[in-house]
């Protein structure tokens, strides 16, 4: 597959992912609930997880912002149900070393995480890409604590 169509394939799965979100909504009981923003370009999110017995067992989302900021949240929430927490934390550092364009462990399946490894070349959206994760970094690791 050339790069051009393996470009316009990774696009192709970013607006799906933007219009049509997974896991959007909000949890009911139970849940830790994390609000972030990017006041560099407006966008929020509210995440909302629920870690039983070190895994996670549900995560939703809620927010406005950018294309890349919703469609990595998506992407994101899909990513770590079902994951332990470790596996989490793990799949977040690995995709914020793919934001940088670092060397990243490619041993692990993405999925469709790796449509967003476009973003590195434009550091200004890297925040964009990265704020879900954050969110969901913050999240486990406040549960951690407790």
């Amino acid at each position: 597959m050339s790069f051009n169509n393996l470009d316009q394939l990774y696009r192709q799965v970013i607006m799906d992912h933007y219009k049509t979100p997974r896991n959007k909504g909000a949890l009911e009981s139970n849940s830790i609930n994390i609000e972030m923003n990017n006041p560099t370009c407006g966008d929020r999110i509210q995440l909302t997880l629920q870690v039983e017995d070190n895994i996670v067992k549900d995560a939703k989302f809620d927010g406005e912002g950018c294309s890349i900021s919703m469609a990595s949240a998506s992407m994101m929430t899909q990513a770590v149900k079902g994951k332990d927490v470790e596996t989490a934390l793990q799949l977040s550092h690995i995709f914020s070393d793919m934001m940088l364009g670092k060397e990243y462990d490619d041993s692990i399946d993405l999925g469709d995480i790796e449509a967003l490894q476009g973003v590195s070349q434009f550091p200004a959206r890297i925040k964009c890409a990265t704020l879900a994760w954050k969110a969901m970094e913050k999240g486990v690791k406040s549960e951690e604590k407790s």
